[in-house]
């Protein structure tokens, strides 16, 4: 198949492409990357098993946060990629709440079921997601943990990544600068017992609210945990089974609690060993520090320096 971010017929096609896009002078702008199989020859590497983290990003804070009633992360996208390739943008890596785990983000393909009533997955294009898995990631986690927010919403209960819980809705994101949020909403008493729901929207550089659904949680009052993560993801679907590397820059603001910036001890880069456990991910990409935002950079495929596949990442507040 060929696509905008994974062009099979090779590099001189991609130049090609590069240099017309030079000529309207959107050059700095385009996803065009050669196969992943052709940047991993040319690196002299192995490709392992789809999925990608290309890069995984620690937050340490000082301390836990008590009374959590929201989480906010700024993420910026540098350039529009297609729906042609699998690209997770994950603001919310993982987050814990009274041991309780979630992430979410926004997706170039989202897929899910159409209903609580279907088991017929559906590929809607763009999107974003809210996810948790149940407390032991063993036991089932039900759809009454899910409550949409639009008939246009997708969601899945299942156990293949640990039993989990999950709302997902089509959002026509593209470069720009996005507000990822989850928010707490009202208690209820199920079966006996007090539980939660958390509802998580995204907002634009105009200010315009989607919701994307809500997800409930055990318990009234909620800890968050120490730290938190974010990652850029190549995936892969049934509709896009093997998915190019697109080429982008990704902008990753401190997470905000409870309306706060939280004090933090250290933050991270960690990129996934190619070669070591599972998932890997081939080196594409690189952390830099811009202010108090992470910037991702993901481009052609190489071999790291070992000395770097963890590293800090040294933030300095705006003068």
């Amino acid at each position: 198949m060929l696509t905008d971010c994974f062009c099979r017929t090779g590099r001189w096609v991609m130049l090609g492409l590069l240099a017309l896009q030079g000529v309207s002078g959107a050059a700095d702008e385009t996803t065009v990357q050669p196969a992943p199989e052709e940047m991993a020859k040319a690196a002299g590497v192995k490709l392992p098993g789809l999925p990608w983290h290309v890069v995984n990003l620690w937050w340490d804070f000082e301390k836990p946060v008590e009374h959590f009633t929201s989480l906010e992360m700024v993420v910026t996208i540098d350039r529009d990629v297609p729906a042609t390739c699998n690209l997770y943008i994950s603001p919310c890596g993982i987050a814990k709440i009274n041991g309780l785990q979630f992430y979410g983000g926004i997706q170039t393909n989202i897929n899910g079921w159409a209903s609580k009533e279907s088991r017929e997955r559906v590929f809607p294009g763009k999107g974003a997601i809210f996810s948790r898995w149940s407390a032991d990631k063993k036991t089932p986690i039900g759809l009454d943990h899910v409550r949409t927010s639009a008939g246009d919403c997708l969601v899945e209960s299942a156990g293949y990544e640990g039993e989990f819980a999950s709302v997902r809705r089509p959002y026509a994101w593209s470069k720009g600068t996005y507000r990822y949020m989850i928010e707490k909403g009202e208690t209820e008493t199920v079966d006996g017992k007090e539980s939660t729901w958390f509802h998580c929207r995204v907002k634009n550089e105009a200010g315009e609210v989607h919701e994307v659904g809500s997800l409930r949680f055990e318990g009234r009052d909620f800890t968050f945990w120490e730290r938190h993560s974010a990652f850029v993801e190549v995936y892969s679907t049934a509709k896009i089974p093997r998915s190019g590397i697109p080429a982008v820059k990704v902008a990753f603001g401190r997470p905000k609690i409870n309306g706060e910036l939280v004090p933090l001890k250290q933050v991270n880069a960690y990129y996934p060993d190619p070669a070591k456990g599972a998932p890997g991910s081939p080196d594409c990409a690189n952390v830099t520090a811009d202010g108090e935002r992470c910037v991702v950079e993901v481009g052609p495929i190489f071999k790291r320096d070992e000395a770097r596949r963890r590293h800090p990442v040294e933030l300095k507040k705006a003068p």
